[in-house]
């Protein structure tokens, strides 16, 4: 896509090219999540958005491998709060977004929890960028698993662009901590955002690189659901599964900035909340035995991990 150098304005085509394809990927993932589960469906609930457009909400819950999950698909428009919109250093409030936003949490202690988002937006002037990542929250670190979603995820980014890797790796390490806790959500992957439209590629190769991390997310991590959903565990495993639930409901309230985004631009609650676990614990002082799996996974809860070496 080419923009005019001086309006910035963005073909009118590009947001249903955008908006088919992303439409496309919630079926697209929802059989791949359904089918690794083996045992329930993904349901749907469509919404419309107080500005214009709207979305489908596909949720699935008490299935062999997920507890709770969800895999959203929204294209919507209309205008901003001012607030919001110089958090996006936007001179202009008007917006179009659309993109497909997915949490899955397991049932099991050992399969690890998991987020994917890709979007596209374009402000008010017609600038137009494309943003997400992916990221594996385990409640107990496999270190080969996550050496191997970590090359999965490199494998793809070299494909596009040999500086992503390293640079959207640091970015995920950074935007996924939790300051508080002085602590990351969980072993990391990728995180960008604002790759805007002829500054940082052309539209076919922005578009391109985001649609391969949501094929990467669907392949690994229904992978990744097969590997671990079989595997037994202790009571003392699952209350350290609803704690470490805890500290991933903590960051999606107190710091992601998709969930500020929806709620502040009217997005609807009970899509945008979806992401919360379905029970979690908070414990003054969890005791913490030293040597014991607890303590091994807490010591790899932190940013700057070369999973790769």
């Amino acid at each position: 896509m080419i923009l005019d150098n001086q309006t910035m304005v963005a073909p009118p085509a590009v947001r249903a090219t955008v908006a088919e394809w992303m439409r496309w990927f919630q079926d697209w993932l929802c059989e791949q999540l359904a089918a690794a589960d083996g045992g329930a469906a993904f349901r749907e609930d469509t919404w419309v958005h107080a500005g214009g457009g709207g979305g489908r909400t596909r949720v699935i819950s008490n299935g062999a491998v997920l507890e709770k999950g969800g895999v959203n698909y929204s294209a919507v428009w209309g205008e901003m709060s001012e607030a919001a919109a110089r958090t996006l250093l936007m001179p202009d409030p008007s917006y179009f977004a659309t993109g497909v936003s997915v949490v899955q949490h397991p049932g099991s202690p050992h399969a690890p929890i998991s987020h994917m988002n890709v979007r596209y937006f374009e402000a008010g002037n017609g600038e137009a960028w494309f943003g997400g990542g992916l990221d594996l929250t385990p409640i107990y670190v496999d270190e080969t698993q996550a050496r191997w979603f970590h090359q999965q995820i490199k494998q793809v980014c070299d494909q596009h662009n040999p500086a992503y890797y390293p640079r959207f790796k640091q970015w995920a390490d950074e935007y996924f901590y939790l300051p508080h806790r002085q602590e990351t959500r969980g072993i990391g992957g990728i995180f960008f955002d604002r790759l805007t439209v002829g500054q940082d590629g052309t539209f076919e190769e922005l578009f391109a690189f985001v649609q391969a991390v949501g094929e990467v997310y669907g392949r690994t991590y229904s992978t990744l659901m097969r590997q671990n959903a079989g595997l037994p565990h202790t009571e003392r495993q699952k209350q350290w599964q609803l704690v470490r639930r805890g500290r991933y409901a903590e960051f999606n309230l107190a710091i992601d900035r998709g969930t500020k985004f929806g709620l502040e631009t009217g997005g609807r609650t009970e899509s945008i909340l979806m992401s919360l676990p379905p029970q979690c614990e908070w414990h003054y002082n969890f005791p913490i035995e030293p040597g014991s799996p607890e303590e091994a996974t807490q010591h790899w809860l932190r940013p700057g991990i070369d999973w790769l070496s």
